[in-house]
């Protein structure tokens, strides 16, 4: 099923236009909720179509459950789950400010939009699936948020969703936004995190990461392959920190060599430019010294 959310009737350029307003209107939404409190907006802008689309692409419209969208905004994502092919109904919007609520009902009519803090899942949607997602999409600014309320959410988006279920996030850095592991745990986690490659038409540029539980021997082959690479890593930091300190202590014997020879230069030739000064005199006293030839 494909779900038209572009105005029908009008020519192309009015539909265009239309896009062009409601695209300014959504950035204008977006730079006032950032004002008014920026720690929950965590962007001045709302996701671009290229990133809406990435996210969308990570999820099974066929899997069976309904699919819960975390901090939507103005629906950029909805629109693109939509488009893919997601029924209406089976989607579910956590969205906290009663103004973007407002503005999700009147755009996606069939959608089910509930006002909450997505931080709190298990209270925000209690009652309200009936059946354990199919995915979780998310565009909360994680990075805002310290490590523990990253791996709550991961935890509770887990207990949420199927046996084959799915975590989506987006996130502008270059590394996971959920943590691998707890501050001050060497502990492995047991999920799998994958990255996209960077979606460079987006402003600014962003990756999609996505996050699924495993159970059983599943974990365990991970978790023996990411304790391996641990190890690996520390042996390798061990080994280029050793690196570092070979190039820095020949980095300093070059320097003091070279020091040497420009102090041992800089003798010489004041030794030369003292002999060049001397000549003169030192040839006038010869003159005086010598005995006069009689006439």
């Amino acid at each position: 099923m494909r779900t038209q959310i572009d105005p029908p009737e009008g020519s192309g350029r009015s539909r265009a236009n239309g896009a062009f307003h409601q695209r300014f209107a959504d950035e204008a939404r977006f730079i006032k909720a950032w004002f008014e409190n920026p720690g929950a907006t965590g962007a001045v802008s709302p996701s671009g179509r290229f990133l809406a689309r990435a996210m969308a692409r990570c999820i099974n419209v066929d899997a069976p459950g309904p699919v819960v969208e975390l901090g939507p905004g103005t629906g950029p994502v909805t629109q693109a789950l939509l488009q893919r092919g997601l029924a209406p109904e089976r989607l579910i919007l956590v969205e906290y400010d009663p103004a973007f609520c407002r503005l999700l009902e009147r755009r996606f009519p069939g959608v089910r939009v509930i006002q909450g803090d997505a931080y709190d899942l298990a209270t925000t949607l209690k009652g309200v699936l009936e059946a354990p997602a199919a995915a979780i999409v998310s565009s909360l600014p994680l990075l805002n948020r310290p490590d523990c309320d990253r791996l709550t959410l991961l935890s509770d988006a887990f207990d949420l969703l199927g046996p084959n279920g799915v975590l989506v996030q987006f996130t502008y850095g270059v590394t996971s936004p959920i943590p691998r592991r707890k501050p001050g745990e060497e502990t492995i986690p047991h999920f799998s995190a994958e990255a996209s490659q960077p979606v460079w038409l987006n402003l600014p540029p962003a990756r999609v990461w996505c996050y699924r539980p495993l159970d059983g021997p599943a974990a365990c082959k991970v978790n023996r392959a990411k304790a391996m690479m641990v190890k690996f890593r520390a042996g390798s930091g061990r080994v280029k920190d050793e690196f570092l300190e070979t190039c820095d202590r020949i980095e300093t014997e070059i320097r003091l060599a070279r020091d040497r020879v420009r102090l041992d230069i800089e003798r010489r030739a004041a030794r030369v430019r003292a002999a060049r000064t001397m000549r003169p005199a030192m040839d006038l006293l010869r003159r005086i010294g010598e005995p006069r030839k009689r006439r």
